[in-house]
């Protein structure tokens, strides 16, 4: 008789505001029996919460006490973006698999010095964004493929909100709006049109000072960011992304074909669905999200999934590395108008064809999975 698949013991380094995302996935996965979150490392003050609402019954102040506990299997870095790359070094030198949020890190040397321990490692490396784990994004990668819009020419994308205000390290060097939400498009869109050849850009603080936690701090970073991508052959795309994009309206990504167009609604990273035009129908055809209540965090599934099964997970270091090059790159552009050549490159998934989705007229709470995993 096979014995049951002990599940995925997690601990997890930063108490900040995108915990409870990755805590809903955690807590479906436990639920499931696949996973547990066994220790939180996070400042003194968060002990209490930890340990008596979250329930979570290890605590540790250091992440060094946290990744050198052999009841951990996996490593969830939820930290300030300049301290990623060190923390997922010592996890991954400490034989632990680990998904770290983006950036993967905010220097080259660094992302390089990842992605090599990443391949001597024995455990996984699993690098936010998600954005090419949802349905949306799959189904329009598989028109893509298919040739639906013909040769895919031209590109847009854009992110932005008016900003964070609950920490300052956004705005000063090592954070900025790429890294934080350039992050998503880059991604995106390289996860369907493959490497960028050469990046130019226009950066810029727009808004001198902002206001945290009611101080005023000086903005040290870009808040401001126009990209525009050459991924070769022609195709050329262009990304907009900024703290100080106060609300918008209008499709997220907009692919642009010899043939037609696929409208991504919503953002990348919270999609709504998606609309295609061909020139061979001579009409918009709309297609509503299929997995609504899809979650961005999603990356924490399937990095339990492929270390259960022990499979190499879609979202690996190579595509993180080549998006940390073109926004790095995109920065100096940004600070002396020359345009980049980038060296890294990566290899963009294959997602299987995926299964005909019941019928939209017949959804009646698209609240609810039809499967009823999630």
């Amino acid at each position: 008789m096979t014995r049951p698949t002990p599940p995925v013991r997690i601990g997890i380094i930063g108490c900040g505001n995108v915990l409870g995302a990755y805590l809903a996935v955690a807590e479906r996965l436990q639920k499931q029996g696949h996973a547990e979150v066994v220790a939180l490392c996070g400042p003194e003050k968060h002990r209490r919460r930890v340990c008596e609402e979250l329930r979570i019954p290890g605590f540790h102040p250091e992440p060094e006490q946290l990744i050198a506990r052999e009841d951990i299997d996996l490593v969830v870095i939820l930290t300030p973006m300049p301290t990623h790359a060190p923390l997922a070094r010592a996890a991954l030198q400490s034989s632990k698999h680990v998904l770290v949020e983006k950036p993967l890190a905010v220097t080259l040397e660094d992302g390089r010095d990842l992605v090599e321990l990443a391949r001597q490692s024995q455990g996984h490396l699993a690098c936010a964004p998600f954005t090419i784990l949802s349905p949306t994004f799959q189904a329009v990668a598989q028109r893509v493929r298919r040739g639906d819009v013909g040769r895919l020419v031209s590109a847009r994308g854009r992110y932005g909100w008016a900003g964070p205000d609950w920490s300052d390290w956004f705005y000063k060097p090592g954070g900025g709006v790429l890294f934080d939400l350039g992050v998503y498009n880059l991604t995106t869109l390289t996860g369907w049109l493959g490497p960028v050849r050469r990046v130019t850009a226009m950066c810029g603080v727009a808004t001198p000072e902002r206001v945290v936690q009611g101080r005023t701090v000086r903005v040290e970073a870009e808040d401001n960011a126009h990209a525009v991508l050459d991924f070769g052959g022609g195709c050329l795309a262009v990304i907009t992304t900024g703290f100080n994009i106060q609300q918008y309206r209008g499709p997220g990504i907009e692919l642009y074909g010899t043939d037609g167009t696929i409208n991504l609604l919503g953002d990348d990273w919270d999609p709504d669905g998606y609309e295609i035009w061909q020139n061979s129908a001579g009409c918009w055809q709309c297609f509503k999200e299929t997995q609504p209540e899809w979650p961005w965090a999603d990356g924490l599934r399937h990095l339990v999934e492929c270390i259960r099964e022990g499979a190499r997970p879609l979202v690996g270091p190579a595509h993180a590395f080549h998006v940390l090059e073109v926004m790095i790159k995109a920065q100096e552009s940004g600070r002396d108008g020359r345009m980049r050549t980038l060296e890294s490159t990566f290899t963009p998934p294959l997602f299987l064809e995926a299964t005909t989705p019941e019928a939209a007229h017949r959804i009646h709470d698209r609240t609810r999975s039809p499967n009823g995993d999630w």
